[in-house]
């Protein structure tokens, strides 16, 4: 009697333990601490829009800070992440922004479909389509809007999911600098 109540002891200091340790340090994705999420950088395709060209684009950008934008054109929050994008591209033109959905195109969604949607809301930089939600699932993105700020080596320095703020966007890119 006495053996199990020093295992049921031993057991839940283990797990107080753990749990302190998560709650103070969160849990760790699956490759971070070598620099970012597992699976990155990745290839998109991207498209034919305004401020973007057909052919692929590499997220986040080797070498340069990277503003990824994860997004759907159904999505009416990012309607206004869009914006908060645009305030803050302005201001970090050696900064690399893209801008991806992971919908499908086929006969309800056409790339065309996807650039007209581009234009209408005012995207003026790389635009590309993930459908096998490789990126999402890179970033453990869970809701969109979802937005990533990489640095230089491609390190993953701040995430949102949600609409983020252009304040905290520019003060993000600004520790950068530091």
């Amino acid at each position: 009697m006495k053996r199990r109540r020093v295992l049921g002891a031993l057991a839940g200091a283990g797990l107080t333990g753990t749990s302190l340790w998560v709650a103070r340090n969160g849990v760790p994705r699956p490759g971070e601490g070598d620099g970012g999420p597992a699976g990155l950088p990745l290839e998109v395709e991207t498209l034919d829009a305004p401020g973007s060209t057909a052919g692929t684009a590499t997220v986040p950008q080797p070498g340069t800070p990277t503003v990824v934008d994860l997004f759907a054109t159904w999505c009416a929050p990012c309607d206004e992440q869009l914006a908060e994008l645009r305030a803050v591209r302005e201001d970090y033109l050696d900064v690399a922004f893209v801008s991806v959905t992971n919908e499908r195109v086929g006969d309800t969604l056409t790339r065309e479909d996807i650039a007209d949607w581009w234009r209408e809301h005012g995207g003026a930089w790389s635009v590309g389509i993930d459908p096998g939600s490789e990126l999402l699932a890179a970033f453990g993105a869970s809701a969109l809007p979802f937005v990533a700020v990489a640095d230089a080596d491609g390190r993953i320095v701040a995430e949102y999911s949600g609409v983020a703020a252009a304040s905290d966007l520019r003060d993000d890119l600004d520790d950068l600098d530091a």
